[in-house]
């Protein structure tokens, strides 16, 4: 086995700086009641993808380049007619990251992504579901990096749902906060 395994940046800020920081702020006394990552979801809808197959093939590409993970395709399960839309049709993409390739995709998320939203305040405090996971929403791919901007004829939104072990969404929020997403201040 080999002694330097490569360490994600933000996976040992975790393990040297929060994991301290949470266990003096909550109490905790068991390491492993700590909370911590689980995954990162990531998904992009596409509605007019069941009338235009070759959106979503570029949709799928995009998000392959932002994950750095190969992203599926997803299918409607249920057929609705209002919408033109039958079960089975293709209706978006989402790829879902472990280890360390949802530290790395973190740290480009806070680092990089982030902060080139126009008009910047911070993210939301309120998408947390009740469990500890944090949901967030992103109207333009672009502001990935991984992205060539010129290259985009289409603009498309993303979900972004980050999956904790925490307890409640306190855990969360502060687990969060100390690795350096940007919560918004006024809420």
């Amino acid at each position: 086995m080999a002694t330097n395994q490569y360490v994600p940046r933000l996976k040992a800020q975790y393990q040297d700086e929060v994991v301290p920081k949470i266990k003096a702020e909550f109490g905790i006394d068991n390491i492993m009641a700590v909370p911590k990552l689980d995954k990162i979801s990531i998904n992009i809808g596409l509605g007019e993808a069941s009338r235009n197959y070759k959106l979503l093939e570029v949709a799928q590409q995009e998000l392959t380049a932002i994950a750095g993970q190969h992203a599926t395709i997803t299918k409607a399960k249920k057929s609705i007619a209002a919408f033109k839309l039958r079960e089975g049709m293709p209706i978006g993409t989402r790829v879902t990251l472990r280890g360390p390739h949802m530290w790395e995709f973190l740290d480009r998320l806070i680092a990089t992504a982030l902060p080139r939203v126009r008009d910047f305040r911070g993210v939301p405090t309120k998408s947390f579901d009740g469990r500890g996971n944090y949901t967030l929403g992103i109207r333009e791919h672009t502001i990935f990096p991984e992205v060539d901007a010129t290259k985009v004829d289409h603009i498309k939104g993303l979900n972004i749902t980050i999956g904790t072990t925490a307890e409640n969404d306190e855990q969360a929020r502060f687990m969060l906060r100390e690795l350096g997403m940007p919560f918004a201040k006024n809420n």
